[in-house]
This record gives structure tokens, C-alpha cells and sequence, in this order.
């Protein structure tokens, strides 16, 4: 698992700049994907080609027929399919931090500037950020090439092994001498890891799904939330909540106030 420390404290910090949707899939992506993969997976799928036998001598045969059957090891494909989804989410994170950076930078300059006009619109001091604006599309961004990946390795795996492991390879060419037959080591439990992994992917596609639900349905409830004057919140505090930010409850006001 060591060689997983760098994207997982990566994807640790994207936890605090995801919806709830969004901090769910993450846990998916390290505990029943990362983790399983480093713990389990590459002990069941460490001997597919050396346990591989072959019914013929000839060298160079087994070799050219594990290639065949596997033009790349699922461990390999996995971990590919694991970092291409990550990175998305990457990109994202790096967005974030420079916001953070630049907004950080605007307030040391408002202390020492009052007559400052601007003043930072997506983060606070601690560091916390509202996802909107540029982030907001960033964001949607990321998780549909997230949603495009998954589907795009999904079927990938499908036309390069299919989703269940047949025992018995059948391969003919160089150097094998005839038709040959080769069998793999505990194919039974090497099937049930690729229909786990591929559950895991199906699950985190349904996930990136219900997070464009979410974030759609939590725009359109913040638009709803500006057309509600602000006597009104003032009466019924809890149509603000604690999600609205200083900026939208000044909007509010504002537009309350033009109205009267």
C-alpha cells in the first residue's frame, strides 16, 4: 500500500472541497477499490502467469499464450483504470488550492488596503471553500470525464477479457508447434474479483450520476433562496441555513431592499 501514500493524502485533501456525494465516492475509491486492490487482488492475481500450464514444452510457447489471453494484466489495467479516474479529481484539487492561495493573498491585502474593493468570493480564513462559479463548473467538469472514464474502462475490459475468467486458453502461432491448450491457476476466484472491481465501477458511476442530481438540485434550491426577501429569512431563519455564504445573504438584503 505504500506506493498508494501520495494519491490518497491527495484524494484526503479533495474530502474537505467535495459535496456529500462527492465525499462518499472518494471513500469508495479508497476503501473498496485502493485498498482492495493492494490487500487482496495482488495476492490472488500474482501467479496467473506463472501457475499458467500448458500442454506442450516448447519455449517461448506459454509466454506467447499468456500474452494473448491477457494483452495487460488486470492488476495493471485496475491501477491504470484507478489513476485515470483520480485525475480529474486532481486537477480539480489544484484549482482549489490556487483559489485558497489567491484569496489568502487578497485579504493580507485588504488589512493593509481598507479602501480594497474586492474581497474574496469563494473561500473564508479557515480555508473552506463554496463551490460556485468558476469552481462550480470545474467541479461538474471533473466528474464527467470521471462518469466518460468509468464507462470508457468498463468496456474497455468487456473486448480485451470479458468479465468472467474461462480456465482454458486456446492459442496457435510461434513458437508453439500445434494448437495449444493452457490453464489458469484458481480461475473461479480470480472471476469474483473482476465482478467485484466491476461493481466498484458501476457504483462509482451511479455515484458521479447522483452528484450532478445533487449539485442541480442545490442550485436550484439556492436560486429559489435569492428570491425570498429578507424579512422573511429574518422570521424563518432556517430557509437560510448555515450554506449560505456572507455574499448571498448580502444579495439577499440587496434585493429585498430594491424591491421595496
Amino acid at each position: 500500500m505504500g506506493e498508494w501514500g501520495i494519491l490518497s493524502s491527495l484524494l484526503d485533501k479533495v474530502q474537505s472541497h467535495s459535496t456529500v456525494v462527492g465525499k462518499v465516492w472518494l471513500s469508495v475509491l479508497f476503501i473498496f477499490r485502493i485498498m482492495i486492490l493492494g490487500a487482496g487482488a495482488e495476492k490472488v492475481w500474482g501467479d496467473e502467469q506463472s501457475k499458467m500450464i500448458c500442454n506442450t514444452k516448447q519455449p517461448g510457447c506459454k509466454n506467447v499464450c499468456y500474452d494473448q489471453a491477457f494483452p495487460i494484466s488486470h492488476i495493471r489495467f485496475w491501477v491504470l483504470q484507478i489513476i485515470f479516474v483520480s485525475t480529474p479529481t486532481l486537477i480539480y484539487l489544484g484549482h482549489v488550492l490556487h483559489v485558497i492561495h489567491k484569496e489568502n493573498k487578497l485579504r493580507e491585502r485588504m488589512k493593509n488596503q481598507p479602501e480594497t474593493t474586492k474581497s474574496p468570493k469563494y473561500s473564508d480564513e479557515k480555508g473552506h471553500v463554496v463551490i460556485r462559479g468558476n469552481l462550480l463548473g470545474n467541479y461538474m467538469t471533473s466528474i464527467f470525464f470521471r462518469i466518460i472514464i468509468e464507462v470508457a474502462f468498463i468496456v474497455g475490459q468487456y473486448y480485451l477479457y470479458g468479465f468472467v475468467m474461462d480456465p482454458r486458453i486456446v492459442c496457435s502461432g510461434d513458437p508453439c508447434p500445434f494448437t495449444v491448450e493452457c490453464f489458469m491457476s484458481r480461475p473461479t476466484e480470480k472471476t469474483i474479483f473482476i465482478i467485484f472491481m466491476l461493481t466498484m465501477s458501476c457504483v462509482s458511476v451511479l455515484l458521479n450520476l447522483a452528484e450532478i442530481v445533487y449539485m442541480a438540485c442545490s442550485r436550484s434550491f439556492r436560486r429559489k433562496l435569492r428570491t425570498v426577501p429578507a424579512s422573511a429569512l429574518a422570521m424563518h431563519p432556517h430557509l437560510g441555513g448555515d450554506s449560505l455564504t456572507k455574499n448571498e445573504k448580502l444579495s439577499l438584503h440587496d434585493a429585498s431592499y430594491s424591491k421595496a
